[in-house]
């Protein structure tokens, strides 16, 4: 874990005080090879020349020399693969999704299988993996706390709106429709909300980042080439700061959640270099490393990643990073609250997603998903019932969202939080409804995000961490244990002698009911 520097039983109190003074899978990038940028002049990447806006309690005296963050033990980073492998293309795989896992360049990918067409694979083919050829190592220099990239406690004292006004930057006059958020338009300062909330990554970091790739929080007149692609990611699918930040926040969740399960090896950059990653850093600065891997060749990337990048960029806007660190984000004793099964007793559901990301493909393998009985296939209507997995207060209620608050603070950054997605509007509970497991909350669907049939998506959050269904923590309903298999949406649910395999369909073998 990272060095300690406030305690969390300190720091908590502190910030729930400042509160009370301050007034299916979704869209995600599909590892394609469009989503690097040519890279700017080193002078002309913005640095963030605002004045030092704190908005935590102080956890250094003015004037106190930076002391750098306390080494954490060295990672069990994976061995880079040193001879060639095959792997057998799954439904679902793109040659990006096959690349980053095996950590070589999609280039690579192509002339080691002679593709004619790259975008063409077919489920059961056979691929030659290369293996990598790395070059130096990855500076092992610190950049954030692990808390400082989810959203979590320390992100409930942050008042993004006041924060962008304070700092009169574009970003503050910014104005977008938004098709993915209902077609609504919303204020720059509203789309930094709402991609931290459903990415669960911290705003103050997405502001940092935006500011260093474009200057938008303080800059009145940003470079004209930053107007519809303020991350630089010039793919005119992800235009405008939505899917900007959205494509931001799912790659800084990558990273870190590689580096929980020991996923990474190495970071892939536009230039093509294979850069072992550093034992030393953690996992906060590994969804650091992984983001600008994804924008920049190895001299812009490790400018973007040593202290004169985006840490300084984040300590201009916000202070130092680790003065704001909580730890541990989640306790060595840390139990999953009782549970039940998503729906009401006596009717059979299928059992269709093992374990995969609770938001986008970057997260953590935190959710599952069930679907209803139906007559046919895709998108249609259901009149049975979504229920609560637990008590709790209702937070949020929109666009397919329902989020619960399952220990009683009622903040979205503290503690458990649930996440039901794909719950349709006709009858969907009220933000502020207190439910008791077994409750209503409405019925499934494909509202929100991304889904190809009728069905409910579940996950986990702690301290606004997204909770792996296939790790230490498993998620168990009603007896029913997750247990996944390494390949994402496959898995089981284990309950004794009994076990259930997910299957994208309706079968007797996927079937299950309370």
């Amino acid at each position: 874990m990272m060095p300690y520097h406030p305690s969390p039983k300190l720091l908590l109190p502190l910030i729930l005080l400042a509160l009370a003074t301050l007034a299916c899978e979704q869209s995600a990038p599909d590892g394609s090879s469009s989503w690097g940028v040519s890279n700017p002049p080193l002078t002309a990447v913005a640095q963030g020349t605002a004045t030092r806006t704190p908005f935590l309690p102080a956890t250094r005296a003015p004037g106190t020399p930076i002391v750098s963050p306390t080494p954490d033990a060295p990672h069990a980073v994976p061995d880079p693969r040193t001879e060639d492998d095959e792997y057998v293309v799954q439904a679902g795989d793109t040659l990006g999704i096959i690349a980053q896992r095996f950590g070589v360049t999609i280039e690579a990918l192509i002339a080691a299988n002679d593709l004619a067409n790259p975008n063409l694979l077919e489920v059961g083919q056979t691929l030659i993996i290369p293996a990598a050829d790395p070059s130096n190592p990855a500076p092992g220099d610190k950049i954030i706390p692990d808390s400082e990239l989810v959203y979590g406690p320390a992100s409930t004292t942050l008042d993004i709106e006041e924060f962008v006004d304070r700092q009169d930057g574009y970003l503050a006059r910014y104005e977008q429709q938004v098709d993915d958020l209902g077609g609504g338009t919303f204020t720059g300062a509203e789309i930094v909300w709402r991609v931290a909330r459903q990415y669960s990554v911290n705003p103050r970091l997405l502001l940092a980042a935006l500011e260093y790739q474009s200057g938008w929080v303080t800059d009145s007149g940003p470079d004209e080439n930053t107007l519809q692609f303020p991350m630089r990611v010039r793919d005119s699918w992800r235009s405008g700061l939505y899917r900007q930040l959205a494509w931001a926040a799912n790659n800084l969740n990558r990273g870190y959640y590689l580096w929980k399960v020991n996923g990474v090896s190495s970071w892939i950059l536009t230039d093509g270099s294979v850069v072992p990653v550093n034992p030393n850093i953690n996992a906060g600065t590994a969804g650091v490393q992984q983001l600008f891997a994804m924008l920049y060749d190895r001299e812009h990337w490790e400018r973007a990643i040593s202290p004169e990048g985006l840490l300084a960029t984040y300590s201009d806007l916000f202070g130092y990073p680790f003065d704001f660190a909580i730890e541990p984000l989640l306790p060595d004793d840390l139990s999953q609250p009782e549970m039940q099964l998503p729906f009401e007793e006596d009717v059979v559901w299928a059992f269709t997603g093992g374990p995969h990301g609770g938001w986008g493909d970057g997260s953590a393998w935190a959710a599952l998903d069930f679907a209803p009985p139906f007559e046919g296939l895709g998108c249609g209507q259901s009149d049975l019932w979504v229920v609560a997995v637990a008590d709790g207060m209702i937070l949020r209620a929109e666009y397919g969202e329902v989020i619960q608050d399952l220990d009683g603070d009622e903040l979205e950054q503290v503690g458990w939080t649930m996440l039901y997605m794909h719950i349709e509007a006709r009858d969907r509970v009220r933000p502020g409804t207190y439910v008791q497991a077994g409750d209503r909350i409405g019925h499934p669907s494909c509202e929100g995000g991304y889904s190809t049939g009728t069905h409910v998506h579940i996950a986990r959050r702690y301290n606004g961490e997204w909770i792996s269904a296939d790790q230490d923590l498993p998620f168990e309903m009603d007896g029913w244990v997750s247990r996944g298999t390494g390949i994402e949406y496959d898995g089981f649910l284990d309950n004794d002698d009994d076990s259930i395999e997910a299957w994208n369909g309706a079968t007797d073998a996927n079937a299950i009911q309370r």
